[in-house]
């Protein structure tokens, strides 16, 4: 990715420019695992803050809505979590729209990584706060229910780093996570690479596409 201040800056003049200081706007930040999505969206989400005194900007991430272990088990999915299908893309879509039309306080599911599960509840989108940026995988794949978020964005942003940066980055995120060497490869080259080239692949063009 460019310098990450220059990427920032370039973001928010955009978004500026679709800022009517009143409107509610759904900003995706899309590309696969590894490209840097949640980086991006909490460092555009407090530039935003920092240029605008109400403070109207907030991140939120697609993760919450990934399906419990319990779920993934009951189906057969576990090996598979992080799959287009291991979402509830319904909950996810239902959310974004009510986000869209609402002026109350809204509160969100969040993913906490560490412990592996989605925590409900666990943020508030105040009513005042019009500039959402939303992050993940999936946001702008051209496959059924996935493609009915698409008309919600005010702007699309696809961060597309090469095969190789995502591989490295993946590895990078198990060894952190305390698995070794040759079990962060096979996480990194396994599931998540399968969806890395499912979002490289299969997302619809977006706005804007950020590329290392």
């Amino acid at each position: 990715m460019p310098d990450l201040t220059t990427v920032i800056d370039h973001l928010t003049g955009v978004v500026s420019d679709h800022d009517d200081g009143h409107s509610r706007l759904l900003i995706a930040i899309a590309g696969p695992p590894g490209a840097g999505k949640s980086t991006v969206a909490d460092a555009l989400t407090q530039k935003l803050n920092q240029l605008i005194s109400d403070r109207p900007a907030e991140a939120v991430p697609m993760d919450g809505f990934h399906y419990d272990n319990r779920i993934l088990d009951e189906r057969g999915w576990r090996d598979r979590k992080g799959a287009p299908e291991t979402f509830d893309v319904g909950g996810f879509l239902a959310l974004l729209q009510r986000l869209k039309n609402g002026q109350e306080d809204i509160a969100i599911p969040v993913f906490d990584r560490s412990a592996d599960l989605a925590r409900g509840s666990a943020r508030i989108i105040r009513g005042h706060q019009r500039l959402l940026i939303v992050e993940g995988n999936y946001l702008l794949l051209d496959r059924p229910q996935w493609r009915e978020l698409f008309p919600l964005f005010s702007l699309s942003i696809f961060l597309e780093p090469p095969i190789e940066i995502i591989e490295q980055r993946l590895i990078q995120r198990w060894l952190d996570y305390g698995f070794d060497r040759q079990a962060a490869e096979v996480r990194a080259r396994g599931n998540d690479l399968a969806n890395a080239k499912i979002i490289l692949t299969e997302s619809r063009p977006a706005n804007i596409v950020v590329q290392d």
